[in-house]
């Protein structure tokens, strides 16, 4: 350690809680170093620090034969030659990233930007990497020890995957979100500024610890844990500068005022979050949007997260705000969509077989409803209606946990699909027969059973990868006699087949309101379909 000490401004550095007591590092099970990752073992002895970041590093597969220091030294030489490294601009792929200051002295700076222009020169397929000046890792081919994105198309859906995440596990914060920006999604762009540039350096070393061992998932969850104890600290204050964004920037700047590192990961590691192998697919269905719409290189961003337009929207069931709402609870890879109006009542009629001949060949849709008494309720419906037909005349259930319900009017509320937020819910068999009411079977909805550890995630459709389906996702079902949808904390709703009329069920187990009233009558329904405006 002794030949990095030139590169430190030691006066920078707390030393004050370092530990004299030299350790050694001997297990070698991927558990028990987990573990002594997030309990800090090495955080209170730099050399040991130092040995563990060896040893770590070593075992990341990287593309090329590893470099030595008189290779790398040659390519210094070339690069930079006599000239100072601070005089040469970083590579376009750090997206002007300033090189994060820490507890290094110039030297060390410099040192820095020398490994980046290294890098640049060595791995020319990076293409986009606004974090490599703080992390300054090898690149990875290994999908399974993701280490950070290289590429523009991997950063941007990686952004979209957190924002997946946060409507999934910090609502409370996205809500305050959406009611603060325009643009959500803008605001979790920053998600990775904030670890890599924002937090300080004794916070981003005890995440680096676990990052190394544990891979990009651990990212994820401190990002979250971030944003929790910001919507925390800062719910009902007002905002202390234009900018939401600057706010969080400067919360996580100052995060020593309101929590430690030790209670960051704390919160953080008690985020159930989804399993690797699901986030991945999260992450495959965000890049594949991107890929479709030719979004794969850095663009203005306006290009690439599309609001719902006020010139173009028009409906007489919700406004322009209360869409936009709407449209920052769906998933992220069909916020890039415009909506657009498919069905509704007021023009095409009450007839159940219009409303599918207008909805079939659409997915995911958005319906909306408002009944007589100006209550207003929807769903999004992430499956074709043209499904419904593989049950042939018996009424069957499909979509995926994509789906939910929500209402708007009197107040806003939404809901998850009952096995998605409960999974201990589910029960063994197969999907239930429909001998019971259509309403009530809706509050019953159960799931295959299936191990856990290697199911696919109940939010995709597992066809859109080829992959052999373990999960029976039930939310919606039709006929045509009726449509029923729900399953949200047990919200059920029922339309009948002249979309005239309507009810809704709930299960008072989880203490919610009803989407609306018990028995209704619809004053106008609209179904919204998703119009890809990149490429018309």
């Amino acid at each position: 350690m002794d030949e990095y000490n030139r590169f430190v401004d030691w006066d920078k550095m707390d030393v004050t809680v370092q530990s004299q007591d030299i350790k050694e590092l001997t297990c070698t099970e991927f558990q028990e170093l987990k573990q002594l990752a997030r309990q800090g073992y090495w955080a209170k002895n730099h050399s040991l620090r130092a040995k563990v970041y060896h040893k770590l590093i070593s075992n990341i597969p990287c593309r090329t034969v590893t470099p030595d220091a008189n290779v790398y030294r040659d390519i210094v030489v070339k690069i930079v030659g006599k000239r100072s490294s601070s005089s040469l601009p970083l590579p376009e792929f750090v997206d002007d990233s300033l090189v994060p200051t820490y507890c290094l002295n110039a030297e060390g700076i410099g040192a820095v930007r020398k490994i980046i222009l290294c890098i640049a020169n060595q791995f020319p397929d990076i293409s986009f990497c606004p974090a490599l000046p703080s992390v300054i890792a090898l690149p990875c081919n290994d999908p399974s020890k993701r280490l950070i994105d290289q590429t523009f198309l991997a950063f941007e859906s990686s952004c979209m995957t957190f924002g997946d995440l946060v409507n999934k596990y910090c609502q409370a914060a996205h809500k305050l979100m959406v009611a603060v920006s325009e643009d959500v999604l803008e605001v979790y762009s920053d998600w990775q500024r904030w670890l890599f540039g924002e937090l300080p350096m004794l916070y981003i070393a005890r995440v680096f610890d676990v990052f190394l061992v544990e891979g990009y998932k651990v990212l994820y969850r401190v990002a979250l844990a971030i944003l929790k104890f910001f919507h925390k600290v800062r719910a009902g204050q007002p905002m202390e500068s234009d900018s939401v964004q600057q706010d969080i920037r400067a919360f996580v700047r100052d995060i020593a005022k309101s929590v430690s590192p030790e209670r960051l990961l704390e919160k953080a590691f008690a985020i159930r979050l989804f399993s690797r192998k699901e986030i991945q697919l999260l992450q495959m269905a965000n890049e594949k949007a991107l890929q479709q719409k030719g979004i794969t290189v850095k663009q203005k961003r306006q290009n690439v997260h599309l609001a719902v337009h006020a010139e173009n929207f028009k409906s007489e069931i919700v406004s322009v705000k209360e869409m936009r709402d709407i449209w920052s609870w769906i998933p992220e890879r069909f916020a890039l969509c415009q909506p657009l109006l498919l069905f509704t009542t007021l023009e095409h009629g009450c007839s159940l077989s219009r409303f599918y001949s207008h909805s079939e060949g659409h997915e995911p849709t958005l319906l909306l409803i408002k009944t007589t008494a100006k209550e207003v309720c929807g769903a999004y419906l992430s499956t074709d209606w043209s499904e419904r037909r593989r049950g042939g005349n018996k009424l069957s259930f499909f979509g995926t946990g994509e789906c939910f319900v929500f209402r708007l009017q009197p107040e806003v509320e939404r809901y998850e699909w009952v096995i998605i937020k409960h999974p201990e819910l589910a029960a063994s068999g197969s999907e239930p027969e429909n001998h019971a009411s259509p309403a009530s079977n809706a509050l019953s909805f159960r799931s295959t059973p299936s191990d856990p550890s290697d199911r696919l995630s109940p939010f995709l459709s597992a066809r859109h990868f080829n992959l052999p389906s373990k999960t029976a996702s039930m939310f919606m079902a039709g006929s045509s006699e009726c449509i029923i949808i729900g399953g949200g904390d047990g919200q059920a709703l029922y339309l009948d087949a002249d979309l005239n009329h309507g009810r809704t069920s709930h299960c008072d187990t989880f203490n919610n309101q009803p989407l609306c009233s018990e028995s209704f009558q619809i004053s106008v329904l609209e179904v919204w379909g998703f119009r890809d405006t990149v490429n018309g």
